[in-house]
């Protein structure tokens, strides 16, 4: 069955998943949006486009109308609205959003929805709440899980050895504000920036610390199950303490307009990136301490045609591998649905997440 698809956002992400579901046999699709600039870009490829003003809820509502299913690669404070419109509209809806209040929002409109409703479905949270969920999975009885996700620059030339990659008020996000984790067995939240790690993957070495948001709801799925769960972010040595400095020194984390100016004006964006994908999983194995790991290292690449970044790539396949497991029956099709739900190798195995194999995941099993 073909479904007809709304994606609501017509920047990178958005112009990535248009441009994959337009070259399935198997969808359609309309990008959505109010900055007409942005769309004549999709429509010199031949993608069908349409003038939405989301602050003008009737609208939104009316322009949402007769489509099976709404993407929202809108930022974040959007949530709200979109999802509640796609509701009204009877379309299910998934979106990339990484903000804990967005999701919750998201949660309360699925209770007694006829659709459903699947937030945090790009990278991490995303595809990373997939992989770790099947590590864990593979344990007869799981100790702790973290998972580490970095979306970085192949050729890091400034002091944060850092460039933009995606959405400049979602980085933000996840450097300020607090981060779910189980410590102990227990639900809490952690503060950003800390429980620091150093790791390497191919003779490269990076750092890791805590950032908000990339667990989706995985804290409350194996809240009494593991001793301890968590989520960090991946970037190059010396990038936490120069955020440490902006943030904590300059008190820049309560004045996230001027750090988002800062940052949009001094980080050049590039499109030559690698995102790297890094969970573990320890736990018993037939009584036993085994310890398994997942990896997933993606470039930038050609597809239909154009280069797409390796953030453009993985999140786009990200939400699309679930969009179509839905499409085909692969999840339910009503109330909320959750990424730890999403089977990996039937997620791999869709048209849209066989993108993620170009990756080499990789598995390694290892007695502890």
């Amino acid at each position: 069955m073909s479904w007809n698809i709304c994606v609501i956002g017509a920047g990178k992400i958005g112009q990535m998943i248009a441009s994959l579901l337009q070259a399935s046999s198997n969808y359609s699709v309309t990008v959505a949006d109010r900055d007409l600039a942005a769309l004549s870009v999709l429509n010199k490829q031949g993608i069908a486009t349409r003038q939405i003003d989301v602050g003008d809820e009737a609208q939104l509502t009316q322009g949402l109308s007769g489509f099976d299913a709404v993407i929202s690669a809108a930022p974040f404070f959007l949530t709200p609205k979109i999802s509640k419109a796609a509701k009204t509209a009877g379309a299910h809806y998934f979106d990339l959003t990484e903000d804990v209040a967005a999701t919750n929002a998201v949660r309360e409109l699925a209770e007694d929805s006829d659709t459903a409703f699947m937030p945090q479905c790009g990278l991490a949270p995303g595809f990373v709440g997939i992989a770790g969920a099947s590590l864990a999975a593979e344990l007869d009885e799981l100790d702790s899980l973290h998972m580490r996700v970095g979306a970085l620059p192949l050729y890091p030339t400034n002091a944060m050895k850092y460039n933009l990659t995606w959405s400049t008020d979602g980085l933000i996000n996840e450097y300020c504000n607090p981060c779910d984790a189980i410590v102990n067995g227990e639900r809490v939240k952690t503060a950003p920036l800390e429980d620091y790690e150093v790791l390497g993957h191919d003779g490269v070495e990076y750092e890791c610390f805590n950032t908000s948001g990339g667990l989706g709801t995985l804290p409350e799925t194996l809240e009494g199950k593991a001793r301890a769960v968590s989520y960090r972010s991946i970037r190059y040595p010396g990038h936490c303490e120069i955020l440490k400095l902006l943030l904590k020194d300059l008190g820049l984390e309560r004045r996230r307009d001027l750090l988002k100016d800062i940052f949009e004006t001094a980080l050049p964006r590039t499109d030559q990136d690698v995102v790297l994908v890094y969970c573990t999983a320890k736990g018993l194995i037939d009584g036993a301490l085994r310890e398994k790991s997942l990896i997933n290292k993606s470039f930038a690449r050609t597809l239909n045609g154009q280069v797409w970044s390796a953030i453009q790539v993985t999140t786009a396949a990200g939400v699309l591998g679930v969009v179509d497991l839905m499409r085909t029956g692969g999840l339910p099709a009503k109330g909320f649905i959750r990424q730890e739900q999403v089977n990996l190798s039937d997620f791999l195995n869709t048209e849209f997440g066989r993108l993620y194999r170009a990756g080499d995941v990789t598995e390694q099993n290892k007695a502890a």
